[in-house]
């Protein structure tokens, strides 16, 4: 891990959205098995996040029915998120969970210039996870015609989006890139402590020029972020 720190600075971290479902013959397992399971499986996050594997834990119980939780981790490697998911795996809760929802990206400084503040897209180059209560996340696909016009007229158009997104300073955005690592192109993962927020900023986002090249941007998660103990017990068991 040192050697990590070390070169860290001209790195691109590893960026993943996991999300899981408990299978719900589980819950009818007896006390002592769940509490068994869900002591392995934080037992695997603390280990892996003590090895530098950045992990917010975050629930989603009541708030989809296809998913009840989700990990947002972050790696300098591939091998230490596919290390962490494998021991997930073998633990007693892990034989009762699925993964409808996995997404891959990587952090990168931004191509285009926040003339508002030229210092953002360097902040951006790293992704700090889990400062705030909800996180709003979804893939995020342009259509073919955005590459193809002029980088000026793409500029021009962000500007104005950047401009909305500074009226909303409580909504905190990060971007990552998919592009030949992942069927998206990005993924965007919006953090805040008051939701209401967010949906005002993505109404308003929508009467932007740059929203008529947006070709797909579903499936939206509302999460919740919660301690692991806490994300898990609210599994029901």
């Amino acid at each position: 891990m040192a050697e990590h720190a070390q070169g860290a600075s001209g790195r691109r971290q590893f960026v993943h959205f996991g999300f899981w479902q408990v299978d719900p013959a589980w819950r009818r397992l007896p006390a002592t098995a769940r509490a068994a399971g869900k002591a392995a499986f934080a037992d695997v996050l603390a280990r892996h996040s003590a090895q530098g594997v950045i992990t917010v834990p975050y629930s989603l119980v009541g708030l989809r029915g296809d998913a009840d939780l989700m990990l947002w981790r972050i790696a300098w490697d591939l091998e230490a998120l596919q290390a962490m998911t494998s021991e997930l795996l073998a633990t007693p809760l892990g034989g009762w969970l699925r993964q409808p929802y996995t997404y891959l990206a990587q952090s990168r400084r931004s191509v285009y210039v926040d003339k508002l503040d030229p210092e953002h897209s360097e902040s951006r180059a790293r992704v700090q996870p889990g400062r705030y209560q909800y996180a709003l996340v979804y893939p995020f696909v342009k259509t073919r015609e955005w590459y193809l016009l002029h980088k000026s007229a793409r500029q021009g158009m962000m500007d104005e989006h950047i401009e909305v997104g500074n009226r909303f300073p409580a909504v905190k955005l990060n971007t990552t890139y998919s592009f030949g690592l992942d069927d998206q192109e990005f993924m965007l993962a919006f953090e805040t402590d008051e939701p209401g927020d967010f949906v005002d900023l993505v109404m308003a986002l929508r009467e932007t020029d740059a929203s008529r090249y947006t070709l797909r941007d579903t499936p939206i998660f509302t999460c919740v972020r919660r301690e692991v103990a806490a994300m898990l017990d609210a599994l029901g068991g």
